[in-house]
């Protein structure tokens, strides 16, 4: 990608896992970046690992509406533009908890980062692609293999995630008239921090513990960057990526 061609880049959740995955992928392909996160010195540190002059770090809590305004402000003064969103930003919530156990506060708080983020992230997007010149880009929505099928224990992750492809199509068709495309990512045991329970042992359906494979973290980051490069007349409207093995494809 040359100087004439340099593409822009918000990513949610860089400070660490996925986000900062992608973060460096895209970073390697010449892409500029607005990282978001709720941790700056994390978010720094992504900065310094992708080697690049041209990265904005905008400290972000996706929930908090401020927030979101203040971080696609600061990325237009940077960059004029936006090409991209990889709207990442996501929690587990209280994993494991049975559903007649779980707290509204802890609902509440895994839909407000995991649904009500992403729509205001995917939101000031849509309107920044819209109305520039010329006018469109990409939208990436991270989903998980949960907007599939869900793990035992995990009401509030699964609802949100469900909820995501619903975000995703309604985008995709929303964004046709204005060349925004939107596209969803489904992940499964990427090795991350968030997933290293599965290593030592996760819930099952069958309600036994047993370890589940897992796969580099980097092998999602590359599928990320061949979906964001496309033009936009094409798109990968969803893709599964997830390690060979897991216990995802089956009875359980």
């Amino acid at each position: 990608m040359n100087e004439a061609q340099t593409k822009i880049a918000i990513v949610t959740g860089a400070g660490s896992g996925i986000g900062r995955a992608v973060a460096l992928e895209l970073a390697r392909g010449g892409w500029s970046l607005a990282l978001a996160g709720r941790r700056t010195e994390a978010l720094q540190e992504t900065a310094a690992l992708t080697k690049s002059d041209d990265v904005l770090c905008v400290r972000t809590d996706v929930a908090v509406q401020d927030d979101v305004a203040a971080l696609f402000a600061a990325a237009g003064d940077r960059f004029g533009r936006l090409d991209l969103l990889f709207n990442n930003a996501g929690t587990f919530g209280p994993g494991g908890v049975p559903l007649d156990e779980l707290s509204y506060e802890a609902w509440r708080h895994v839909v407000d980062t995991n649904l009500n983020g992403a729509f205001l992230c995917a939101q000031a997007a849509f309107r920044q692609m819209k109305g520039q010149s010329p006018q469109g880009g990409r939208i990436i929505n991270n989903g998980s293999i949960s907007a599939q099928v869900p793990r035992p224990h995990s009401v509030a992750y699964t609802a949100t995630k469900h909820a995501m492809t619903g975000l995703t199509k309604s985008l995709s068709l929303d964004g046709r008239p204005y060349r925004i495309a939107t596209s969803q990512i489904d992940i499964g045991n990427a090795a991350t921090d968030m997933t290293a329970q599965m290593q030592r042992g996760i819930l099952q359906a069958g309600g036994e513990l047993a370890a589940e494979p897992v796969m580099d973290v980097a092998d999602v980051a590359r599928t990320v960057r061949h979906m964001a490069e496309l033009p936009l007349e094409a798109n990968v409207q969803f893709a599964t990526v997830m390690a060979t093995n897991m216990p995802f494809i089956g009875r359980g």
